[in-house]
């Protein structure tokens, strides 16, 4: 079944060449059907190249999806034209009365940044406490998941000695859960980041556990024990370049980052590398739809005012 997106969202083009139906709104009109409504808060500053990450992982599913995207009004976005913004984005004073079965928020190149001085840090915080009673399942991703833990629960995030970069093994720790249903007791997954959450104030919270973790790369996956907010600490969504666009964005700017791990063949960037992790990301964020949300969000979305996470 299709995803339902703006008629002229650029990103269908790249779909629809990769075969993922895409159902545009005047067609989707005519579907006598309840579909899910997705929100996606897309912090990444080429909003564009997030859209089409996500979209395609949204696509594997046999539900209808309505999906919106949200920016923050509160930051002026440099990467992404005024234009694109004013004609596929609200704002969130423009969707804080409407309420969803699903709210994905990105990550953002933000790591380093305490939470406080970001400067859409007042307006995101008004975001998280508005999910509680108007999105029944939330899924956080990297420095959004991190922000999420923060608010929700008072985990900071701390410092890593060096940037987390490449591709790592995962082990499934809780295959009962059903967002892990499917999985192999290993998959493998991309990070990108500096900063990371330590798994002992993970474990103190009575709301938490730890769903997924990797020798090398720490914690991957953290789910709130109601099903209703998963943060995953890493990049499923990332495509067979980005971290390679990431080692050479950072090498023009003079920084000297570390070749990423476990992730260009033989240590060889004139070599393509592979994509390990596509499948993991498919059933991930398709079970995270069916199980997480479809199966549990009720048909009458109103009656989400006044519940909590």
């Amino acid at each position: 079944m299709p995803i339902r997106v703006p008629k002229e969202l650029p990103a269908i083009k790249v779909l629809e060449k990769e075969k993922i139906f895409v159902m545009d709104e005047d067609r989707a009109m005519h579907q006598d059907i309840r579909p899910l409504e997705i929100l996606i808060l897309n912090l990444m500053p080429k909003k564009d190249e997030t859209e089409v990450q996500l979209l395609r992982l949204l696509s594997n599913t046999p539900l209808q999806i309505n999906v919106e995207f949200l920016h923050m009004s509160s930051h002026e976005t440099k990467n992404t034209s005024s234009d694109h913004l004013t004609r596929f984005y609200y704002q969130f004073k423009e969707v804080k009365e409407k309420f969803y079965d699903g709210l994905i928020i990105t990550g953002a190149p933000i790591e380093r940044i305490p939470f406080e001085e970001v400067d859409y840090w007042e307006e995101l915080q008004e975001i998280f406490k508005w999910s509680t009673s108007h999105v029944f399942s939330t899924f956080h991703i990297c420095w959004g998941a991190q922000a999420g833990l923060y608010h929700h629960h008072k985990i900071d995030k701390y410092f890593l000695d060096q940037k987390l970069t490449g591709i790592y093994a995962h082990d499934v720790l809780t295959p009962t859960w059903s967002i892990l249903k499917g999985f192999d007791d290993v998959f493998f997954a991309p990070h990108s980041r500096y900063t990371g959450v330590k798994r002992r104030d993970i474990e103190e919270s009575e709301e938490l556990e730890i769903l997924v973790e990797s020798q090398e790369a720490g914690l991957f996956l953290v789910g709130n024990k109601n099903n209703r907010a998963f943060y995953a600490m890493g990049h499923l969504e990332y495509d067979r370049e980005t971290l390679q666009q990431e080692f050479e964005r950072d090498q023009l700017k003079g920084i000297h980052p570390n070749l990423p791990t476990n992730y260009f063949p033989n240590d060889n960037t004139s070599e393509v590398p592979q994509l390990r992790w596509h499948m993991a990301a498919s059933l991930l964020f398709s079970n995270w739809v069916n199980y997480a949300v479809y199966q549990n969000t009720p048909y009458d979305l109103s009656t989400l005012l006044g519940e909590e996470k």
